[in-house]
């Protein structure tokens, strides 16, 4: 039988804005887990290190989502160097991606990256992502596209991907997935849900056979001027709370 997992707690070593980014992350981890978006160990979530300029948090490389927690997770520079003590290596590939995005964003707090099924079936698709949703109408406002380059393990890509990206805060990275950015965690977590909805609305949509009742560009911006008021001004900050109140009742422990 496997030893279970033990992190000895970094909350007395770590600013309170460190720990509260820590534990914000980890409960993301562990919501992407919730939701079904992980792919074994091979996606991340990163987040900037409150006061640190440079420094990053990422998951533990061999680590499931839903085993993350506050103190388990990695804290690395913008060359992707460990700078506390941890007995896991971070997946390189995931550190290209992140710290791309990083560097070239200063208000990006949080990039979150997925291989989901109904993401990566609509990033094959040449038209990409179709306004067949009212979801779909929110990361349309502000999505582009990368094309794919292999395994993302090349510093050379880096330039390539931040020019696809450009001011969007969602990508699709074509034949490859998601990935979502915000200026906090709940904020990434937020346009992914929205994306990953409208990916899996559309792919129900197509298996139906039939033809489909696309929304013209006139209702996508009408959506960008009215998201605001959906949410009574409040954002993602509307629902991030209950998440952690799901997240409480389903799999705790992510604060430790």
């Amino acid at each position: 039988m496997n030893a279970p997992l033990e992190f000895a707690s970094l909350r007395n070593q770590v600013s309170a804005e460190e720990w509260q980014t820590r534990v914000d992350l980890a409960a993301a981890y562990r919501l992407v887990a919730l939701f079904g978006w992980d792919d074994l160990v091979f996606t991340h979530i990163s987040a900037r290190v409150p006061g640190e300029d440079g420094n990053f948090l990422i998951n533990p490389y061999g680590l499931f989502f839903e085993e993350i927690t506050a103190s388990s997770l990695v804290k690395v520079d913008h060359h992707g160097a460990k700078v506390m003590p941890s007995k896991y290596d971070i997946n390189p590939a995931g550190f290209v991606i992140h710290s791309a995005v990083h560097e070239a964003r200063p208000e990006v707090a949080c990039v979150l990256h997925t291989h989901t099924l109904h993401g990566v079936a609509v990033s094959a698709q040449k038209r990409g992502l179709l306004a067949l949703s009212q979801h779909s109408t929110f990361p349309l406002n502000s999505l582009a596209y990368h094309d794919y380059e292999g395994v993302a393990l090349r510093d050379d890509e880096k330039p390539r991907l931040v020019n696809s990206l450009g001011r969007a805060n969602s990508l699709i990275l074509r034949n490859h997935g998601l990935l979502t950015c915000g200026r906090t965690i709940a904020e990434a977590f937020g346009a992914m849900y929205q994306l990953e909805t409208s990916c899996r609305m559309q792919i129900l949509a197509q298996s139906g056979g039939v033809e489909l009742n696309e929304l013209p560009q006139s209702m996508i911006d009408l959506n960008r001027e009215q998201s605001k008021a959906a949410t009574n001004g409040k954002g993602v900050s509307l629902v991030w709370p209950g998440l952690l109140r799901r997240l409480d009742r389903r799999n705790p422990g992510y604060d430790a």
